[in-house]
Formats: structure tokens, C-alpha cells, sequence
């Protein structure tokens, strides 16, 4: 459970079902660029747009493409610990290796409410569980000492999945919780997260470009910082022109452009318009042409 994990998109048909042969050919990309794992059914994966058995099938697809050749962490995540209850069940049926959720949302719940979720899941899967510590998407901050009381003694809470910015807690959690893997969640600072004890990292661009991610991290483990920087920047530049026009929908267009067809996102996303489709070609283009990339 350490390296470069693909936070795996879900391809749509036109009419907003799941192409699932299209999610086969994602997944087999991206075990041929030597992805270290995958982080199923996340925020990439638009999960919160999709009813349970959707979700569900696409763990039962990924599991069966993948069969087992990397390690598997299903996001059972939900508003309800019922729901995802349910989600952590199905994916420990099919032989995921972890589970991962997201704190409870929209109703801003207590600390005590956040931490019973969390246990609750656990008990009742019985599974590793890594806590996905999203504050910009749920409201809620995971800091050191919640996250001590959330894993206290019990083995069965292994790291933190840490989609903010705030660098500093990566390395107070490394600091305070014997044995805690944390993986860095925003793409664009992926170098810095290794740099303040990130044990890896779990990013969407990954769909299109793991093998650089890779790199980055090999580097940044060989002690090559300059190279390590030099490859990070370069996902950066392509990160910055896709954030003008929407993440996930310059991420489907790329991989499309690459062969892989992911449709739309799930409304209310927009579509992507022509200005981002063009500039996404450009993108495309100097990538398969190796220009500066």
C-alpha cells in the first residue's frame, strides 16, 4: 500500500450509462504503465452521481480486469454509514485489499458522529480502512489528534488518503500515529507530498499520464530531486491548462484523444466546450509528439 495509486474515472456511454468495455481498456492502460494501484469508486470516479449498484459494478469490473496483479482500494464513502456499510460489504465480497471513505457530508455532523462512521464501517467489514481526509469536498478536516483517536489501537485503520494542501499535516500524522501510511491527494503538489513523508499518492491525472507520476516518484526515491522537480513541473503545466476548464472532463477528453472513449461527466458537470476540446488537442499533441513533456 505504498506508490502511485490511479484515482480510476468511470467512462460513460452518451446516455450517461457505464461503457464498461471502455473502463477494461482504462484499467489495462494503466496496468501497462506500471501503476502501483487503484483507488476505485472516488471523486474522480463521480461516484457521488451514481446509484449503489453502479458503484458496485464498477468495483466487480475493476476487480476482474485487474485480477488481483495490484492492490485494490474500494471508496465506499457515503452521507449515510448505512450506504456505506453496504459499499465497504460488496467490495470486501470481491476481494478488495482496503476500503476508503469520505467523512459524512452536507450536515456538518460532529467529531464524535465523524468517528463512529468510521468505526462502524470497520467493524462491520472487518477490512483495512484508509480515512479520505477531503476538507474542500465534505467540510471537514481530519487533524492529528482526531485522526490518533480514530485509530487509537485498532490496526485496521491504516492511513489517510490527504486531499488538501496543507502539506504540514502530512507530517504530523506521520509524526503522531505509529505505522500510518499517508498518501499526498492533489496532483500538482504530488513532489511536495513525498517530500513531507507521503508514503505516495493517489491522483486522477494518473488515468492519462501514471508513468510520469511514476517517475516522480522513483526519482524522488533515488534522491534525483532535480529530475523528480523537473518531471513535477511538467505535470503542472498540463494540470493548469485542464483546471481553466474543468479536471475531470479534460481528463476523459485526453484519454479519449488517446483511444480510450469516457463520454461526458455526469450532469450537473457541463460539458466540455470547444475552447477546452482545443485546448486539450494542443496538450495531446505535445505529449504524443514528447514536446517539453
Amino acid at each position: 500500500m505504498k506508490g502511485i495509486f490511479t484515482a480510476l474515472l468511470t467512462p460513460f456511454n452518451s446516455d450517461y450509462t457505464i461503457n464498461e468495455k471502455a473502463l477494461e481498456k482504462l484499467v489495462r492502460f494503466n496496468l501497462d504503465e506500471g501503476i502501483h494501484g487503484f483507488y476505485v469508486g472516488g471523486s474522480t470516479g463521480e461516484s457521488m452521481l451514481m446509484t449503489a449498484e453502479e458503484r458496485k459494478r464498477v468495483f466487480e469490473i475493476v476487480k476482474n480486469v485487474s485480477g488481483g496483479s495490484v492492490p485494490l482500494i474500494a471508496h465506499a464513502g457515503a452521507i449515510s454509514t448505512d450506504a456505506a456499510i453496504d459499499m465497504a460489504l460488496c467490495a470486501k465480497c470481491l476481494g478488495y485489499d482496503a476500503v476508503s471513505a469520505v467523512a459524512p457530508f452536507y450536515y456538518s455532523f460532529p467529531v464524535p458522529a465523524i468517528k463512529k462512521y468510521y468505526s462502524d464501517i470497520v467493524n462491520a467489514a472487518d477490512m483495512p480502512m484508509l480515512i479520505y481526509n477531503f476538507p474542500a469536498g465534505n467540510g471537514f478536516g481530519l487533524d492529528a489528534k482526531t485522526a490518533g483517536e480514530i485509530f487509537g489501537s485498532d490496526r485496521r485503520f491504516f492511513g489517510i488518503k490527504h486531499t488538501s494542501n496543507d502539506l504540514f499535516a502530512i507530517r504530523q500524522f506521520k509524526d503522531s500515529i505509529e505505522g500510518i501510511t499517508v498518501f499526498n491527494g492533489y496532483d500538482e503538489i504530488c513532489l511536495a507530498g513525498l517530500s513531507m513523508g507521503a508514503d505516495g499518492a493517489i491522483g486522477s491525472t494518473y488515468n492519462f499520464m501514471g508513468g510520469k507520476f511514476i517517475e516522480i516518484y522513483n526519482s524522488f526515491l533515488a534522491g534525483d530531486i532535480a529530475r523528480a522537480q523537473k518531471l513535477q513541473n511538467e505535470a503542472c503545466e498540463i494540470i493548469t491548462v485542464m483546471c481553466k476548464y474543468g479536471v475531470f472532463q479534460c481528463e476523459k477528453e485526453m484519454l479519449s484523444l488517446m483511444g480510450i472513449e469516457m463520454g461526458p461527466c455526469r450532469r450537473p458537470f457541463l460539458p466540455l466546450d470547444d475552447e477546452g476540446k482545443e485546448a486539450v488537442k494542443k496538450l495531446y499533441n505535445k505529449i504524443d509528439n514528447g514536446k517539453n513533456m
